[in-house]
């Protein structure tokens, strides 16, 4: 079995993290699953009233008794929203995308005094600093191949820099990472595990729409784009990020026409729910990671949590030995 630091930090079995995932993409079903597996499920308080807030911790909690995030976006904070997460005690606060003159530490340290970890996730090195010099106790690596938001630099070469300028406090490697592949080369990167999005979206638990789970496996990996429209579409900037979706006709129709779009925004709006009411997938934007080229099948969340650890664990211990002479 593959244990790491990244275990004994959080009190899990597995080194294998659920993304946050905002706008609803991780419900509690999904994130106690994940965590039911032996896995770190995390959920999406993006926008969350106080009440969603506590009711969604009580809804894990009864689905499962073991170890679970709260995931914040730093930039739209919400405070009322936060003091209560930090009052149902999770094992972690997930925080994401702070904006440069926010006070990183007094939040992480309010986070600690609530008995809680915290992650800080970083597209590059400056922000994997700040979150360490703040006192975050896992930092995450998240390199452009992600869906959602995403800086610039690749996961590949992103993660040895994060864990070289960190150092000793425990990476986890996320973007472009579905199997056991992915984690036994973020291992070898020096990460002490993964987080991953797009994977567990196309699980049996994830509440996308099945047409959206479809649209998933039926990509090759190569049909993303790093776009502005989506934000666009939602009328929310996002400090220093682009998002990664599919380039169906909804990102096409907008491509180039960013202007008009602001002007119809509202109306926009209102047509992208009821297309993913409607399981529309080419009339939404619909975010996922270049390694939907990698995920053949639905599943459920226990049995690509237990694929994932079992594949790395025979690539460490049976196939890469074979190259040390």
């Amino acid at each position: 079995m593959i244990q790491t630091r990244i275990c004994n930090v959080l009190g899990i079995q597995y080194p294998i993290a659920l993304g946050g995932l905002g706008g609803g993409h991780t419900q509690p079903a999904m994130v106690a699953a994940v965590s039911e597996a032996g896995g770190f499920g995390a959920l999406g308080c993006f926008q969350l009233e106080p009440d969603q807030v506590r009711d969604a911790a009580l809804e894990i909690r009864r689905r499962t008794k073991k170890p679970f995030a709260l995931n914040f976006l730093m930039f739209a904070f919400k405070e009322d929203s936060y003091a209560a997460a930090l009052k149902e005690k999770p094992a972690g606060i997930a925080l994401a995308w702070p904006r440069p003159e926010q006070d990183l530490k007094t939040y992480i340290d309010r986070a600690h005094d609530a008995g809680c970890k915290v992650t800080l996730m970083a597209g590059g090195v400056p922000e994997a600093e700040r979150g360490a010099s703040a006192g975050a106790d896992i930092i995450i690596a998240q390199g452009t191949e992600a869906g959602g938001h995403v800086g610039w630099m690749a996961t590949m070469t992103l993660t040895p820099m994060i864990v070289d300028a960190v150092a000793p406090i425990p990476v986890l490697s996320a973007g472009g990472i579905a199997d056991g592949r992915g984690l036994a080369a973020a291992l070898a990167l020096g990460a002490d595990g993964v987080l991953l999005g797009t994977r567990f979206m196309a699980s049996n638990e994830s509440p996308l729409h099945p047409n959206f789970k479809q649209a998933i496996i039926e990509s090759n990996g190569h049909d993303t784009v790093l776009t502005e429209i989506p934000d666009i579409a939602a009328g929310i900037v996002w400090p220093g990020a682009m998002s990664r979706a599919k380039r169906n006709r909804f990102v096409e129709r907008w491509a180039g026409r960013e202007w008009v779009l602001r002007q119809h925004q509202a109306e926009v709006l209102a047509q992208i729910r009821a297309a993913r009411k409607a399981g529309e997938a080419d009339e939404a934007p619909l975010s996922f990671g270049q390694d939907a080229g990698l995920i053949k099948e639905i599943l459920p969340v226990a049995e690509i949590v237990r694929r994932m650890a079992t594949e790395a664990e025979e690539i460490i211990s049976k196939r890469l030995p074979r190259f040390a002479k």
